[in-house]
């Protein structure tokens, strides 16, 4: 069905989710499933070395996996135009790894920045706070805090019917008041407070680095690359969820609202997915030996390229040249073979 229907009588075209959203969602699998198998991969072998930023990349990457796996089931959602054909509990279980996807993420990308902010700035210091027990159990806060919050999607119901009788997961129009709830929560301590405490910690980074003497060239250089990658993730992928979660909140109180921000919004969510393709970017510029693997990947992906480029151009002349042979000459040279 095209056209949803809620106890309010609201009707909202569902067309954007239907020719968008099967795209992007076989892109990110496609591309973010092998990405992030790699991505746990060199997590592991920062963890056997005993660095403390394994533990926080290896949970972003499973983070990211939890949600690629419930794609499937995602785009089966939209190709059926909406219509959810499993249990309703699937359907929770389904949208929890999607918000916790988005909110795992962010709390780990802030990690992240803190643990690089205290490497950098403050090397021979707080040395506790940078060991593999601490990131343990920051890391066990952290799944804890937000599998309570999504705790809260199991306490309401998650499916909804239209009025071609298809059955919506977790579509609501207007929004409801328990979800406002969860939302204004989520824009400060989810959002607001980690960019603020990402903002900080890079600013000083950059800071530091650039007064610093003994840094390396390619050192700093692989250090603002860090920067770019977390800070662009958290503007492309998750400022205009925010944006356009808190305005639904705060302004959709009937179906004419619900209606006219219904495709900026779902574009919105739509984008935190990228994030399962971006986050394994930040393997290549967290660690001095990621970095150096990922430096020798690209020069051998630009051999290869270019050998390719050489043999197809030398395939194009070859090929003009028995072109640009004339027909008598071509009967000429068959004739003395066949002599």
């Amino acid at each position: 069905s095209g056209v949803a229907t809620n106890s309010l009588n609201c009707t909202i075209n569902h067309g954007i989710r239907q020719t968008l959203f099967p795209v992007v969602y076989i892109l990110v699998f496609v591309v973010g499933l092998p990405a992030n198998l790699i991505s746990l991969y060199y997590g592991y072998l920062q963890i056997k070395a005993k660095n403390d930023l394994g533990i926080y990349l290896c949970n972003l990457t499973i983070a990211d996996l939890l949600y690629i796996f419930s794609l499937p089931f995602w785009l089966q959602y939209v190709l059926q135009h909406d219509d959810w054909t499993y249990s309703e509990i699937f359907c929770k279980i389904c949208g929890v790894l999607l918000y916790e996807n988005i909110y795992v993420s962010i709390a780990f990308l802030c990690c992240i920045s803190v643990e690089r902010y205290i490497a950098v700035v403050y090397p021979f210091r707080f040395h506790a706070l940078r060991s593999m027990k601490a990131s343990i159990l920051v890391s066990t806060f952290i799944w804890i805090v937000e599998l309570g919050t999504c705790w809260n999607f199991f306490q309401h119901t998650v499916i909804a019917k239209d009025h071609d009788n298809d059955k919506l997961c977790f579509e609501y129009y207007p929004i409801k008041a328990w979800e406002d709830n969860i939302n204004y929560y989520r824009l400060c301590a989810g959002f607001l407070f980690p960019i603020f405490l990402l903002t900080f910690s890079y600013c000083r980074i950059l800071v530091t680095v650039k007064k610093s003497v003994g840094t390396r060239e390619h050192q700093k250089e692989r250090i603002k690359k860090l920067v770019l990658v977390t800070v662009l993730i958290f503007l492309v992928c998750f400022t205009p969820y925010h944006i356009l979660t808190t305005v639904r909140s705060i302004f959709e109180k009937d179906c004419e609202f619900a209606q006219g921000i219904f495709g900026y919004y779902h574009v919105s969510l739509l984008l935190t997915s990228f994030n399962c393709v971006a986050d394994p970017l930040l393997y290549c510029f967290a660690s001095e030996n990621t970095y150096k693997d990922f430096v020798k990947f690209k020069k051998c992906i630009l051999r290869l390229f270019c050998c390719t480029r050489e043999k197809t151009h030398e395939a194009i002349s070859a090929t003009k040249d028995q072109l640009a042979t004339s027909p008598l000459e071509t009967v000429a040279v068959l004739l003395n073979k066949d002599s």
